[in-house]
């Protein structure tokens, strides 16, 4: 999908991005603050920011309540949801081009006029509570929030998370949404055929009835290593895992890219060294990793599920191939064919607007800036042998990393399996 990008700073002190798809049917809209869990004002209402976001469809200064408001907003097919995580809340919406008007007049009322009350307060601890209960059997769900806390991250765990349920009162929530949804810490991007609308669009965001405020500034966590974590469930019919190495710096997206390529030749098909060479040994059914970067810190993150009886093994072969990375034993051939798969899948990456908006929200969120989806072929095509290996080094050889996992296994098996993985360094 063609598109062109303008960055625009509202009178009111947000700022975004106008990103003009001529001819898009759609019109894709995402509004962002900073203001996840980690901006609660206490841990004792941690779940504060995931209970403010489930609240903001309910009543508003128009419609009594989130039964009427879905009516009005879905009744030409558009699509609302939002979401909470450690740093942000965002609220997306999408529809059909011709009503993309009514609609971001509709996300407004969302995002700068809710109205909360004690009986929608009430119903959404249920729902939240009936939420991350179910989360607490999805083992691989388990593991992250039990890893961030042993390298230093502040957060909860989801037990831990539904104990704070019961000390959030209304005034608790009306708090969090006054101090986090100010004008100044609200970011957006909006993707549509906008040609001749760019004008109106920022005169209604400059509308929005949102108060001055400050951009909050991301946090910095305290990494440190961490002795591998074991959290025991005798039910638990296989371990499933997840490990991370961590760099104190960003990734540009030179070097998000190269991480890509090393992802796809480790994890990425059937023909993969690891996880493809796992699947022929018979050893695992599905395991991956991936490279998340922020403004601070990187992580690599490996993660998969495997019977006890292979686990051994398995931590066997991703240490080996592991090891033959760090040490340059990559071939040619193998990089240029994660290089093509690479450049296919950007392509396609830009087929619609939802697409389009994604790719950009998490550099521009997090740090700020973006690079245009058009220059990422030549960011693909200088990816180099020893720019992957370099990578690879500064992130096994960081200092900061940790294992957790979810089982029916002995401790020591576990300390046994990860020393294996440190041994490569």
């Amino acid at each position: 999908m063609k598109h062109s990008i303008e960055e625009v700073r509202l009178k009111n002190g947000a700022k975004g991005l106008l990103i003009d798809a001529p001819g898009s049917p759609v019109f894709n809209i995402r509004v962002v603050f900073r203001a996840g869990n980690k901006f609660t004002k206490s841990q004792d209402i941690y779940e504060v920011a995931h209970l403010m976001e489930h609240m903001a469809f309910g009543r508003n200064a128009k419609f009594r309540d989130e039964q009427a408001y879905e009516s009005e907003f879905t009744k030409n097919g558009a699509y609302h949801n939002a979401w909470t995580s450690d740093c942000f809340i965002a609220y997306e919406a999408e529809c059909a081009d011709f009503e993309w008007q009514r609609v971001l007049d509709l996300q407004e009322l969302a995002v700068a006029e809710p109205r909360f009350n004690e009986e929608e307060l009430a119903s959404e601890k249920g729902n939240v509570k009936s939420e991350l209960t179910g989360y607490q059997n999805d083992y691989a769900r388990l593991i992250w929030p039990k890893l961030q806390q042993a390298l230093g991250e502040e957060v909860l765990t989801y037990s831990e998370r539904l104990k704070t349920i019961n000390n959030i009162e209304l005034k608790d929530v009306r708090e969090h949404y006054r101090r986090t949804h100010t004008a100044n810490n609200m970011q957006f991007i909006i993707v549509g055929n906008l040609r001749g609308r760019k004008r109106k669009i920022v005169s209604m965001l400059e509308s929005w009835a949102l108060k001055p405020g400050e951009q909050f500034e991301l946090p910095m966590s305290a990494y440190r290593a961490s002795a591998p974590v074991l959290i025991r469930r005798k039910d638990a019919s296989n371990m499933s895992f997840g490990f991370s190495f961590i760099i104190q710096r960003a990734l540009t997206q030179q070097e998000q890219y190269a991480m890509g390529c090393l992802n796809h030749i480790l994890n990425g098909t059937m023909n993969s060294k690891i996880f493809g060479a796992a699947r022929k040994k018979g050893l695992v059914y599905g395991m991956g990793s991936q490279t998340e970067s922020d403004k601070w810190f990187s992580t690599w993150d490996f993660d998969g599920e495997v019977n006890a009886e292979n686990a051994m093994d398995l931590f066997d072969l991703i240490a080996v191939e592991l090891g033959k990375i760090i040490n340059g034993d990559i071939s040619e051939q193998d990089i240029e064919a994660a290089k093509a798969y690479a450049l296919g899948h950007h392509q396609m990456l830009a087929q619609t607007a939802d697409q389009v908006s994604a790719y950009y929200l998490r550099d521009y969120v997090i740090m700020g800036n973006y690079q245009p989806m058009e220059s990422a072929p030549k960011m693909i095509e200088n990816i180099d042998k020893s720019t992957i290996v370099q990578l690879a080094r500064i992130f096994m050889q960081s200092g900061v990393s940790g294992l957790a996992a979810v089982g029916n296994i002995d401790k020591a098996m576990l300390n046994e399996m990860w020393q294996r993985i440190l041994d490569t360094v």
